[in-house]
Parts: structure tokens; sequence; C-alpha cells
């Protein structure tokens, strides 16, 4: 059983105040007041008050760490510091209609030692206030679902796999290159699953739910705390080429460690078409 660390502790207290929070706008999501954003973006209320209460509370346990908010924007803190990387309601869209499968994302990302720009992320955390999951991992101290260690599917055949993509929609992803992916994958997988929340995939994946997964056109906020847990759970995360950065997010495919390579060979193939 791992310890848990003070870092962790930081960020799962902020995700369930959040969190409980969340649930009960959920309870009322008819009545929530919502805005949109741009084509087929939308922020709630449960958007802004989940990261109103994660940055406070966050603000409050390392009052010199930086923000990357998906509502709130870069706010700069002390360079030489981590910052964090905050996605307070990954799956709005489900979350508006009714649709219980989003989470809260929180990772933190260590400056490079030279100085220039950022480096690692050191921890992460995806937590789903409906089933009360917390997915976390720390560099090199592995991934966990509350106090259980977490691995990677062992699954080594495409034909038992479960893979997990984001579909484009309006104003979002490139759906032609979606499509040749698709139909390079599809016939030699046993199934593939949208759900409409980035980080629970990631999570899904890292947990063996999934073997693995595709999106492209994606933000930091919504694979930071992602990429760790599949990393530190055995299994690859890269782009398109194969090129794996501490956060994936304009192009990223994750898997386990048997199938990333047939994954990537696969999308490649697809792509060059």
């Amino acid at each position: 059983m791992s310890v848990v660390s003070g870092l962790i502790r930081v960020m799962e207290r902020a995700a369930r105040k959040a969190g409980q929070r969340l649930r009960r706008d959920f309870g009322e999501v008819e009545h929530l007041q919502v805005s949109r954003k741009g084509p087929a973006d939308f922020v709630s209320r449960a958007d802004q008050a989940s990261e109103r209460t994660i940055y406070d509370e966050l603000r409050a346990a390392r009052p010199d760490w930086g923000f990357v908010l998906e509502e709130g924007g870069i706010i700069e803190g002390d360079p030489t510091k981590p910052r964090w990387i905050i996605d307070p309601l990954d799956g709005t869209s489900n979350f508006l209609h009714g649709i219980p499968h989003f989470a809260i994302s929180i990772a933190a990302q260590e400056p490079r030692l030279d100085g220039n720009g950022w480096g690692d992320v050191i921890a992460g955390l995806i937590y789903q206030p409906i089933t009360d999951e917390s997915f976390w991992a720390e560099k090199a101290r592995g991934a966990w679902l509350h106090d259980r260690r977490l691995r990677v599917s062992g699954r080594r055949h495409l034909d038992e796999s479960l893979i997990a993509t984001g579909i484009p929609f309006a104003g979002h992803g490139d759906t032609l290159e979606w499509q040749k992916i698709y139909a390079a994958l599809a016939p030699q997988v046993a199934g593939i699953r949208r759900f409409g929340a980035a980080a629970l995939d990631l999570a899904w994946v890292a947990s063996g739910r999934y073997e693995g997964f595709w999106e492209s056109n994606l933000k930091p906020w919504d694979t930071a705390a992602g990429c760790l847990l599949v990393r530190e759970a055995g299994g690859f995360v890269s782009d398109w080429r194969g090129v794996s950065q501490p956060i994936c997010d304009a192009q990223l495919l994750a898997g386990n460690d048997a199938l990333h390579s047939r994954l990537h060979k696969i999308v490649a193939t697809a792509l060059k078409d």
C-alpha cells in the first residue's frame, strides 16, 4: 500500500471539496445557468464554482505556485516552483445532459532545471464525484485508485481489446483524420468507446478498463494528470509520430505496454494514405 504524500492529500482535498458541489449541482442540472464559449462549448456555474473551490484550496496550500486553469487562464507563480494544471469539470456536456460521467483533473508540473519552460508532471489526480473514485499518481511512485495499485491491462491481442476515443464535433477536431484512424483500427479490435471525458478515458487505460485511447486537439488540462497515470501504471503515451512529451494533448495515443507500439503503427500507417 502506498503512503499518500502531502502533495496528493492537498490535491484530493481540493477535488473532493469541489466534487461535493458538483454532485449537488448535478442533481439540479436543469436549473443551472449555462453560457456558450463557442460552437458546442458550454460553461456553467458548476464549472466556475468548481474551479474557484479548487483554486482557493490549492492557493492556500501552495501560495507561490502558478496555475493553468481551463476557465481562468494562466496565473503566474514563482517560476522556480511547480504549477497546477486544472480541469474543474471534464465532461461538461455529459454533466449538462444529466449523464453521470465527468471528472475533476488536477496535475502538478515542475519547471525545467535550466529554467526554460516546463518539464515533467510530478503528480496527478482524477476524481469522479459520482462514483467517488480517486485515481492518482506521482512520478516514480506508481498509479493508484485510492490505496490499490493500478496496472494497465495485460491483454496482448487487439481482437480482445477495448479502445476509447474522442469523436470530433462542432468546432473541434479533424474529422477526416479521425475517420482514417477509425477505419484502420475498428476492424482489428473488440470495440471502440466514446464516453466524452478524456481525463477519465486515460484513468481507465491506467486501471486496465481500456487497452488504449486516442484523440487529438485536446488541451493540457484534459490530459496532464491522465498522461502521468498511464505511464505510472506501466503504459505508454505519445503523439501520432510516437514521440513522448510530458503532456500530450494536440495528438494523444495511449496504450498498455503490449499494444501501444502496434496501435502507433496502425495510426501512422492510416495517416500516410
